[in-house]
């Protein structure tokens, strides 16, 4: 197996740190400790803010790796409503993997906003949702599924994925769950999601 780069190694411990303890309880000499390397090493790759650097940093390689992946799918032959199920199982096995991300991602947006966008926008592997905007309207008029505004339902499906991840401090605090059964729920939490979207576009 190949070694790992001293930047990978980095990347990789921050990756560990960053879940287990979350963005805002992480600091950057535990992350170097378990690299193995000394704090400016670490500043010496990810210079100036080196945690939300290196957030970013993990952000971006996870987020521009399932947009590819639904790309794909939404480009695909596949039905309107095995395409979400798919996407789902793209969204999930990002948020699952890097539960911190989306309210990382809020945040960029509102400090952020402009640059944010367009960094994301100018990527080559860009968000196009598009080709299944078009399908939703081509299956809604062929009867196949109900008349939907395609935009809601997008909308739909990313809001009951995403906001759980978002607002978890106060859900867990108001139905009073800890780490490992809000995790466990999310988990369940697709094939409700499923579910629903099924119900929503019947015809």
């Amino acid at each position: 197996m190949k070694e790992l780069s001293t930047e990978e190694k980095i990347v990789q411990a921050a990756k560990e740190v960053f879940t287990q303890k979350g963005y805002a309880a992480a600091r950057t000499d535990e992350i170097a400790v378990r690299a193995g390397v000394n704090k400016g090493l670490l500043q010496y790759y990810f210079k100036g803010k080196s945690k939300e650097k290196l957030f970013k940093a993990i952000f971006e390689e996870a987020f521009l790796k399932m947009i590819t992946r639904i790309n794909v799918i939404f480009e695909s032959e596949d039905t309107v409503e095995h395409k979400i199920e798919l996407a789902l199982d793209a969204y999930f096995d990002l948020l699952l993997e890097n539960p911190n991300l989306p309210g990382f991602i809020v945040n960029e947006l509102h400090t952020n906003t402009h640059a944010f966008v367009e960094e994301i926008m100018q990527k080559p592997n860009r968000p196009n949702p598009m080709p299944l905007l078009m399908q939703i309207m081509e299956e809604a008029a062929q009867g196949k599924i109900r008349p939907i505004n395609p935009v809601h339902l997008i909308l739909n499906v990313l809001s009951m994925t995403v906001f759980p991840f978002i607002a978890r401090p106060l859900f867990q605090r108001m139905v009073n769950v800890n780490d490992e059964t809000f995790m466990d729920m999310m988990r369940q939490r697709k094939a409700e999601i499923l579910d629903f979207v099924k119900h929503a576009i019947k015809p």
